[in-house]
This record gives C-alpha cells, structure tokens and sequence, in this order.
C-alpha cells in the first residue's frame, strides 16, 4: 500500500509522490542547483592577493612576526566552492622529514577556511615538513615506495617534488568542498611563517565548482 506525500520547494513550488516504503531521493549534480543555475569549472593558484591576478609563488622570506598569506577569495559575482587543492613542494634530493630539501620548516604554514559568519576554521597549522603536507591530504596520491614514497620526479625542472592533493570529500565528507559565498569575505588561505625560498618550488592550486546565476 502506498501514501501520497506533498513536498514544498523553497519556491513554493509542489511535488507530489506516491511512497511505498520508502522515498527515493537523487543527490544534486551541484550544491543548491536549480532551474536557470549552472555548475562551471574552478580553478585559481593561491594568491598573495586572492586574485588570478596576484603572485602564487610561495617561496618568501616570511617570519612568525611577518608572515605572508596567499588564498583564494569569493567574488562578487558567482558561488564558489573549492573541493580539491593541489600542492607542489619541489626541491633536489627532498625527503620526508624536510620541507623541501631544506631544514623541517620552525614555525610552519597554516591552512584555514576563513568565514564572514563563523569565523575561522583551522584546517591545519603545524604544516612543518612534506609529510606533514602528504598527511593532511591523507597519503594522497599514493605511489612510489621506501625513501621514494609520495616522491615525483622532474616536477620543477629536475628537481624531485611532492604533489599531496587534498581532497575535501575524501577527508571530511564534504562533497561539494569549502564554500565562497559570493560577496563575502570568505576565503580559503594558506599562512606561510618561514623562510621558504631555498626550495625550488612552492604553490597550490584550488579545484572546484562555481554556480552561474545567469541573468
């Protein structure tokens, strides 16, 4: 025996359904997703201004007392939500338990979702060595093995570099990423509070979704 059941959209709209048993419902293709909106590519470098205009080498001569910040900012125009960030540490002979091929770092970078609303949630913030950056992004992608774990070679000319990505669904359940509500201040951004230029390479990347609310 099935019973019908009314179920009222933010629109106002109705939809009607006879359930037996249970109802079936199918995820979104994206995070609030309705008629007239669609879901685009995203991809932006973390920027020392937030921009695609701004530098993303995060090689700097930056302190505890001086640090230097590079994000990715919401916009004025469009949704954003950023689900994976790939990172490239690159550096001759680097291993593990250095940043780079460099001494493990004293203070440490730090990745947080900064809000308008909620503040500051702290993603990590003892990012001191490459593993440290292979761990948060929970051993991804895993290859190679022994002292070679984790270890690309010729990612910055022939310097061998590590390329943890971290994958917001995979480690946190979050299937859509970190949200930038347009016309805020929301931000996704990495603190770099030591000197980092003696690697090769240093940057990062945010992948993800953004909503097109055409007019």
């Amino acid at each position: 025996m099935s019973i019908q059941v009314q179920i009222e959209g933010a629109d106002g709209g109705l939809i009607r359904s006879d359930v037996s048993g249970a109802l079936n419902i199918v995820e979104a293709p994206h995070p609030g997703e309705t008629d007239g909106h669609f879901a685009a590519p995203f991809r932006q470098y973390f920027t020392n201004d937030g921009t695609s205009a701004g530098s993303n080498d995060m090689q700097v001569a930056a302190s505890a007392a001086a640090p230097s910040r590079f994000w990715i900012g919401a916009i004025q125009e469009y949704d954003i939500y950023v689900k994976t960030i790939s990172i490239e540490i690159a550096d001759a002979s680097a291993t593990l338990n250095k940043f780079g091929n460099i001494t493990a770092l004293t203070n440490g970078c730090k990745l947080e979702w900064i809000t308008q609303d909620i503040g500051t949630t702290t993603i990590d913030d003892a990012l001191k060595t490459n593993w440290n950056f292979v761990r948060m992004c929970a051993g991804s992608p895993a290859f190679g093995d022994a002292a070679g774990a984790f270890r690309a070679s010729n990612v910055s000319g022939t310097s061998e570099g590590y390329i943890p990505v971290m994958d917001m669904a995979r480690v946190f359940g979050n299937p859509w990423g970190l949200p930038l509500r347009k016309g805020t201040t929301d931000r996704i951004e990495f603190t770099i509070q030591d000197n980092t230029t003696g690697v090769d390479s240093f940057n990062a990347i945010g992948f993800g979704t953004k909503v097109i609310r055409p007019e």
